[in-house]
């Protein structure tokens, strides 16, 4: 690039920059680079300064967190990169209902806080189809949840993440999508496998910092573009593409001009795109599977010092839940405002120019908007944000899976696995996980992201239900059994695939090719179908309950909420089984001398923390104490007050946002 065609005196009208030439200039590039060193330097100080040698210390950061980063970690982990593409596409295309996916939570995460975490604390569970095992007994519930979780892990959440990720890459730096997605996740990996949940917690923060501040920017920019909210709201409803018929085919109107409803949380019960009852019930089954039941959320809960700390966490994710509909649905809005022909293209051979899909270019809708109107500087931190957002949820995600793995699958297999051994399986699974995401990448691309967002909604809904189900009434109804419980699980189960089977198979359609799948299959919209699934879920797991005999009191004390407070001596389920693996423990490691080790071996161990010398065995009243430690859901009275008087100002605004919106 010689300095001479840059000159403005020989230009007349210069070519519109290709978006990822704009990024390459020193201000954006040092951004970048700045951000990354920031993010290792923490990832690697909470790595040396926390406990990671331990199972507890690895996977539950030793139980030490206080709410700040609780409450950052839950939201980080929560918004992806995937939420910045779909959600801001979804609110291109439809206006803002989506933000009710977002505002949902606010009052689940109260629900989390106040109901579900003391139970598992008090359980003493480290894993949720754990808790199940306590609960029930048996070990096919637990083995089911588990493989489940894992594989609603990688079809949903990474690939999704990633996808949505490496179309932003693609975008700004113009790298290969597989060279982008390589580089991610070796960086995210990195930090995840040697650093444990700690890390994974603080790096959050971090990032939750960056996302907020990048974000806020980005939408202060979009305003002021726009010329403020009325105005905002008046040129929506005007953003109609120029280009809509071309010789062989007309578009049908109602296909890009905007909805008459875009500015409408609740909408019509029949012919809404979200209709208002889903909206309200079938969505909250999603988020109670989402929220209190999914590793994810509920690890970082359990890592906090007590109770107090879990829900002051939980309300400062509650207002964090509150923004998503201002730095990113409408900023979406605003793109197909300020790009209508690209954003809101609607002939498939226009989209195919702008995005390469036919579908449609909804889902470019923030990328465009963060590459075309950020200043030199600023551009670089939003990519930066992209960044964040994207390895926060997968470095959550993996440090979840794996614990899932380790603790759930792994244990069952070798009985008799040291803490080291568990450790190591614990990293290994993540590569492996890594190496399957990358590999399923291809088909997210040809699922086309025109309907990715709804992809991971509608998937949920077929498979959550009959897990919210069962954890609902575990905690509920004690009553309940294992034979209900699973029986529940898999018929639920059964039903939700053959729908998601039936849509794969006849594809979702679009607006101008409404898909082909018989109505009494694909006719019932999905949020309407979660409630209907969880209906169903819940009245077999109850008659098949109450047709065979109940589990004793004496096996489930501190297990569900009618006995929560009870302080007998609670007889597991699966006592046998534990005894079993514990005693040959022992007698083999009184006579393992200290070996030397090499350096290579040390600086292995060191990075990995597994070279923290063991402490003295404890005593078994020692043991006893910080059982008691670990399983104490007690509160200081005063902060008590003060994180419930914030729980009921937090669903206060829940309920307002709602009604003002609706």
């Amino acid at each position: 690039m010689d300095s001479t065609t840059w000159s403005p005196v020989t230009t007349v009208t210069p070519a519109p920059l290709a978006p990822h030439e704009r990024i390459r200039n020193a201000a954006d590039i040092s951004v970048i680079v700045i951000y990354f060193v920031v993010v290792m330097a923490v990832g690697l100080w909470a790595m040396f300064s926390t406990n990671r040698g331990t199972v507890g210390g690895f996977f539950l950061a030793g139980r030490s967190m206080v709410w700040w980063p609780i409450g950052a970690s839950l939201f980080a982990s929560n918004i992806g990169s995937g939420h910045f593409v779909g959600l801001a596409g979804t609110g291109a295309a439809a206006g803002i209902a989506t933000g009710g996916f977002e505002w949902n939570a606010l009052i689940l995460v109260v629900v989390l806080g106040w109901v579900f975490v003391p139970i598992y604390i008090k359980a003493g569970v480290v894993t949720m189809p754990e808790y199940l095992r306590k609960r029930f007994g048996g070990k096919r519930i637990q083995i089911y949840l588990s493989i489940l979780s894992l594989l609603l892990y990688i079809f949903t959440k990474i690939s999704a993440d990633i996808f949505s990720g490496a179309i932003f890459i693609n975008l700004a730096l113009g790298l290969d999508l597989y060279l982008a997605i390589f580089l991610l996740l070796a960086i995210t990996g990195l930090y995840t496998i040697t650093g444990g949940l700690a890390a994974v917690i603080y790096t959050d923060t971090l990032q939750t910092a960056i996302m907020l501040v990048g974000s806020f920017i980005l939408t202060g920019f979009a305003f002021h573009e726009v010329g403020g909210y009325e105005a905002f709201m008046e040129k929506y409803m005007k953003a109609i593409p120029t280009v809509v018929s071309d010789p062989n085919i007309t578009i049908k109107e109602e296909c890009y001009t905007p909805r008459n409803d875009s500015f409408h949380i609740f909408r019509d019960p029949l012919k809404g795109d979200l209709p208002w009852p889903g909206l309200i019930f079938g969505l909250s089954i999603l988020a109670l599977w989402y929220w209190c039941t999914d590793q994810v959320i509920v690890q970082r809960c359990l890592s906090a010092k007590n109770m107090s700390h879990v829900k002051a966490g939980c309300v400062m994710c509650g207002y964090l839940k509150l923004l998503p509909m201002f730095l990113m649905v409408m900023p979406g809005m605003i793109s197909r405002i300020l790009y209508t022909d690209k954003v809101a293209c609607a002939l498939p051979s226009e989209c195919e120019k702008y995005c390469g899909t036919k579908v449609g270019c909804t889902n470019i809708a923030y990328p465009t908007l963060v590459v075309e109107l950020m200043p030199n500087g600023l551009r670089g931190l939003m990519l930066s944000v992209m960044l964040a957002s994207l390895m926060s949820s997968l470095t959550s995600i993996f440090n979840s899976a794996s614990t899932l793995f380790t603790m759930d699958i792994y244990t069952k297999v070798r009985k008799r696995a040291t803490e080291k051994e568990l450790m190591i399986a614990g990293r290994v699974f993540i590569l492996v996980l890594i190496g399957i995401s990358i590999a399923w990448v291809p088909i997210v691309q040809s699922a086309q992201s025109g309907q990715l967002f709804d992809y991971i909604q509608s998937i949920t809904s077929y498979l959550g239900p009959p897990i919210a189900a069962v954890f609902l009434l575990a905690i509920f109804c004690k009553r309940v059994n294992e034979q209900g419980a699973f029986w529940g699980l898999i018929i639920g189960f059964l039903i939700g695939v053959s729908r998601m089977i039936a849509e794969f198979a006849y594809g979702t359609g679009s607006c101008m090719e409404p898909s082909q799948c018989p109505t009494i299959i694909c006719g019932v919209h999905y949020l309407y179908f979660a409630i209907i699934l969880f209906v169903v879920s819940i009245i077999i797991i109850l008659i098949v309950s109450l047709i065979t005999k109940p589990i004793p009191d004496v096996h489930l004390y501190r297990l569900c909420w009618s006995l929560r407070n009870s302080k007998e001596e609670r007889i597991d389920l699966d006592a046998g089984e534990e005894d079993l693996h514990e005693a040959p423990e022992e007698t083999i490691e009184i006579e393992v001398p200290e070996e030397k080790k090499g350096c290579c071996r040390k600086a292995y161990d060191l990075f990995c923390g597994l070279d923290q010398q063991k402490g003295p065995k404890m005593t078994k009243e020692e043991e006893a104490a910080m059982k008691l430690k670990l399983t104490d859901t007690s509160e200081k009275p005063l902060w008590r007050t003060v994180v419930n008087i914030n729980g009921i100002i937090l669903l206060a605004v829940a309920v307002f946002c709602h009604a003002f919106f609706a």
